[in-house]
């Protein structure tokens, strides 16, 4: 058993259910009240973005899973390789969305995703 990569995998599990369903009810909480116009429109884009990230992180938990406990995969080295670049760009994308934001105090801290991020191309890079 390769733990880093189950400990990534787990990470990946979590963050897949924060994100889908805790994340899903901050997004509603963010709802406008009008139901036309332009902020019902880019709040319901958001939203519908929002589950992409969802789905993104459900199919890594799966392949993670698929390389844990099952022989289906024949060349898990090249799928690794793949989800480590895949997180790398993903926490690159959030400090760039950071970056181009108005800034807060500790806002690195306070939306440190980038951090999770890194750590599961971290894990899966060592599970290599």
């Amino acid at each position: 058993m390769n733990i880093p990569l189950v400990i990534a995998n787990l990470l990946c599990l979590l963050a897949f259910g924060a994100h889908t369903f805790i994340g899903d009810k901050e997004m509603r909480s963010l709802e406008p009240e009008e139901a036309e116009g332009e902020k019902r429109q880019f709040w319901t884009q958001a939203r519908a973005g929002w589950h992409m990230v969802s789905f993104d992180l459900l199919f890594a938990t799966i392949a993670l899973s698929l390389i844990n406990f099952s022989d289906w995969i024949k060349d898990e080295t090249f799928l690794l390789q793949i989800l480590m670049i895949y997180f790398i760009g993903y926490g690159v994308f959030w400090l760039m969305g950071l970056l181009i934001s108005k800034s807060f105090p500790k806002n690195y801290l306070k939306l440190g995703q980038w951090a999770l991020l890194w750590g599961i191309a971290a894990l899966v890079w060592w599970g290599i």
